[in-house]
């Protein structure tokens, strides 16, 4: 049976970028790609620029390779395609800038403000500008994250893009999935679980930061966990809220109460000091005996255990047994 595609972190890449591309604006459409991550304009020196080739590089090569193969062809080698960094002029790279230069400040936002974002207005993923060297050599802007217009005459905004369609369906598709697994999908309320993870996600799914991991599929999964056990921890709650109104109106609860309730008296603390009967240990030289015996007759019968010097442990009120590292 051939192996169905689920979602991989490339495509989720890709249709992050898509969505934040709807919120940003651009000299030319070329200048959206970028090439590498930077955190300020001082870290674009020769390093970053070879490093921008070399990513360059692999994009270009991997999208002759995937376009050749749709066109039809067959047996086609990803080597034939090799596009060579050194070929890629300066000019033609495009750094994406991390940063808040452009974002308008707010000082009401918050009280006690710590961090650089907490200075600035909320957005809704990490702003940033990218850059492209000119003929003369120079580094000019090129685009802006939450900015409608041009990068002189335009305007601050967030309210002008929307995330993908294919992005939106992938969302409801991790959640569905997830919602299948074996420790979730028993739960009668598991369609809330459900909504609350996809709430979740549409919330944060475009704060991903691609300059500090590849991985986004781990990064919604953690979210949609937490969204999960919240749900789980509140039906929790109502269910405490509902015994204790039934138990007040001599009414029975429900089931878990109910155990909850013999596990916690006294006779069944009694029951289950002795419910699998004595604890009894043996030292080395009965368990040498009876290995003996194993080997002599083929087998060993429970008579032969009554030859053996077994002790017997008399087990107080909240001790456990010891623990029987030697075995025969």
């Amino acid at each position: 049976m051939k192996r169905v595609k689920y979602l991989n972190n490339r495509d989720l890449l890709a249709q992050i970028h898509a969505s934040k591309n709807t919120y940003c604006s651009y000299i030319a459409p070329e200048d959206s790609q970028y090439d590498l991550i930077v955190a300020n304009l001082k870290k674009i020196n020769a390093s970053a620029i070879a490093q921008a080739r070399k990513s360059k590089a692999k994009r270009l090569t991997q999208e002759a390779w995937e376009a050749a193969k749709a066109a039809g062809g067959k047996k086609i080698r990803l080597a034939d395609f090799t596009v060579s960094p050194r070929k890629i002029d300066k000019t033609e790279l495009v750094f994406r800038v991390m940063t808040y230069d452009h974002i308008p400040m707010d000082a009401e936002r918050k009280k006690n403000p710590k961090q650089t974002a907490d200075h600035h207005a909320k957005v809704n993923f990490p702003p940033f500008q990218h850059y492209r060297y000119d003929k003369k050599g120079k580094l000019r802007c090129v685009g802006k994250s939450h900015w409608q217009g041009g990068m002189v005459n335009g305007a601050f905004d967030v309210n002008h893009g929307k995330i993908t369609n294919s992005l939106a369906m992938m969302f409801m598709k991790l959640c569905e999935r997830y919602g299948t697994r074996a420790n979730w999908r028993g739960y009668t309320y598991n369609d809330e679980m459900q909504s609350q993870a996809l709430m979740q996600l549409s919330q944060i799914g475009l704060q991903f930061d691609e300059s500090k991991s590849e991985n986004p599929f781990a990064y919604y999964t953690a979210a949609i966990t937490n969204s999960f056990t919240r749900i789980l921890n509140i039906e929790k709650k109502n269910q405490a809220i509902r015994d204790d109104l039934l138990e007040m109106n001599n009414m029975n609860p429900s089931f878990t109460r109910q155990n909850e309730n013999e596990r916690n008296t006294v006779a069944y603390k009694k029951k289950m000091q002795s419910v699998h009967g004595d604890v009894k240990t043996v030292n080395k030289t009965g368990i040498a005996k009876l290995n003996r015996k194993l080997k002599k007759q083929g087998e060993i019968t429970s008579d032969d255990f009554d030859d053996v010097g077994y002790k017997k442990i008399e087990l107080k009120p909240g001790r456990k047994p010891p623990v029987i590292q030697k075995k025969w």
